[in-house]
């Protein structure tokens, strides 16, 4: 009972497929960016790579609350503001330094003996990125998914600044906004099926695919 009222009552089921879209199109988006990025990085020689990659590196340790007032302005600018593609823009952004980071490291570990060998057989840089090098870099691909598919369903504090429309809660918003009526309602079973439903998708995920993770994290430690 105390599980269908928490997702019928409080919308946890809207929540939940508000959070579905938000992080599969940004994971979509995250990858596409952050993976040519990263090959580039690590397998080509050009003058500026090494300042490049240490702007990667940089990025990762700004606080977010330092980015809330210029994104809250490029956000309205571009008229995307309390809507879920601004949030995704937002996830997307604030995660590709990690992630690039993260798959310089599974790219540098590739033999370059296979990448000069498509290069013999006529591929193009592209062709072979696409045909050969991301295959092999699919235990990275999946590694760095997980870590930000995790982070991002689990994440509270940027959709609490740029998401004030209730339809487009997440579920972290939702279960937020179910607790702050606990005061009025004292539904605390409720509440607690709520945390039980926000961490079961994780928890299965983790399970499914923590050999694969784990075989990735330790392939790019190698190098």
């Amino acid at each position: 009972e105390n599980y269908v009222n928490a997702w019928n009552s409080v919308r946890l089921g809207d929540y939940i497929i508000n959070s579905i879209i938000v992080v599969t199109v940004s994971l979509i988006i995250l990858m596409a960016v952050s993976a040519p990025a990263a090959y580039v990085l690590s397998r080509f020689k050009f003058r500026g790579a090494a300042m490049v990659t240490m702007v990667y590196i940089a990025g990762m340790g700004i606080p977010f609350p330092l980015l809330f007032i210029p994104l809250f302005g490029i956000l309205t600018l571009l008229r995307v503001i309390n809507t879920l593609p601004g949030l995704m823009l937002v996830y997307v952004s604030l995660s590709i330094p990690f992630t690039v980071f993260l798959l310089t490291g599974f790219f540098a570990t590739l033999p370059k003996e296979l990448e000069e060998a498509s290069l013999i057989d006529g591929c193009s840089n592209w062709q072979t990125f696409w045909h050969v090098m991301l295959p092999l870099a699919s235990p990275g691909l999946l590694t760095a998914a997980i870590f930000n598919g995790i982070g991002l369903w689990n994440e509270y504090q940027l959709a609490l600044v740029f998401i004030n429309n209730p339809d487009n809660r997440t579920l972290s918003l939702g279960l937020y906004s179910m607790q702050n009526a606990m005061q009025y309602t004292g539904d605390w079973p409720g509440l607690f099926a709520g945390v039980v439903i926000v961490m079961i998708p994780t928890i299965l995920l983790y399970i499914i695919l923590s050999e694969k993770m784990i075989s990735g994290i330790t392939m790019g430690a190698v190098k």
